[in-house]
């Protein structure tokens, strides 16, 4: 008869709640910008339309003839409870303190990457055709472009 009332008061596995087992969340500072949804094919960027209040229509300019263009607050409504836009001019786009969300297709950041990284290379080239040029055979130069990456204690071996 004991049996059968223990039985009766006995909670299922399956029901039982792990809450206390779980690891408690660790507090982390809040992101400065809001992150939109991914959307494939297009890369996002914050653009500056103003600093300090005044605000900074150079730099929209080139960003939008770079291929930039404004996201729109409707397309994006995840992001519309951060919104402060005292900008009439971009009145209907997400802009956070300053910064305006905008994206691009993949492949013009893909473009970009590469002129920058060919602009990169030529200078390098540039600075050794340099340096090969006054090189004086009493005291020759050495270009050695090599780095490493070490964590902990380094190289040591044991």
């Amino acid at each position: 008869m004991a049996d059968s009332k223990l039985i009766e008061n006995r909670v299922n596995r399956e029901l039982d709640t792990r809450a206390k087992v779980e690891r408690p969340r660790s507090w982390s500072p809040p992101t400065l910008l809001p992150d939109p949804a991914p959307e494939p094919g297009y890369k996002y960027r914050w653009i500056r339309v103003s600093m300090m209040g005044q605000s900074d229509p150079r730099n929209v300019s080139t960003k939008l003839r770079e291929g930039w263009e404004p996201v729109r607050a409707e397309d994006h409504p995840e992001i519309s409870g951060y919104l402060d836009n005292d900008n009439q001019r971009f009145k209907d786009n997400i802009v956070v303190g300053g910064l305006m969300l905008c994206k691009t297709p993949t492949e013009f950041v893909e473009q970009r990457n590469a002129y920058y990284q060919q602009q990169a290379d030529a200078q390098m080239r540039s600075v050794d055709n340099n340096l090969m040029r006054e090189n004086d055979p009493r005291m020759p130069l050495f270009t050695e472009r090599k780095s490493s990456v070490t964590f902990g204690r380094g190289n040591q071996q044991s």
